[in-house]
């Protein structure tokens, strides 16, 4: 018997604003051990069990940010299944990919040790290097070509 696909499921939000044109907050990582040194959304994790990928967004958005995100502010972009080809269950994914443009607070690194920056870009002038597929999601937003399911690295 082939052993079952596994998969890890994870939320981003693209947090995006409309003051100098389409802008989306990114953040640069450090000490995660996952993509250091690159740009990624502000808001990302984890879903944690018993936990709703809607649930997951508005949490990572407080841990991350200290903004709160209301549920109907949540707009879902694609869906995106991910492998690194290495058949290991940590790098089997389902992606979950929003925008938002409405939240309370004002978002900040709650958790500096995770991130070295949090900036502001402008969707056609992303930061390099960005996370790979975090980049392809945001490219396609920006050309408004993005596919609502996608598949990424197989």
């Amino acid at each position: 018997m082939a052993d079952r696909f596994q998969v890890v499921p994870s939320v981003y939000v693209a947090l995006r604003r409309s003051d100098d044109g389409e802008q989306v907050l990114l953040q640069l990582r450090q000490d995660t051990g996952y993509m250091d040194g690159h740009w990624a959304m502000a808001v990302a994790g984890h879903v944690e069990s018993g936990e709703s990928v809607v649930e997951a967004a508005c949490r990572e958005a407080a841990e991350e940010l200290g903004i709160a995100i209301a549920a109907e502010d949540l707009v879902p972009l694609s869906v995106m299944h991910r492998t690194q080809g290495d058949s290991k269950p940590l790098n089997e994914r389902v992606d979950f990919f929003f925008e938002c443009r409405s939240w309370t607070g004002h978002p900040h690194r709650a958790e500096p040790d995770k991130a070295a920056d949090l900036q502001w870009f402008p969707l056609e002038e992303l930061p390099n290097p960005t996370v790979p597929h975090e980049h392809y999601i945001l490219q396609h937003l920006q050309t408004k070509t993005l596919p609502r399911i996608t598949t990424y690295g197989f």
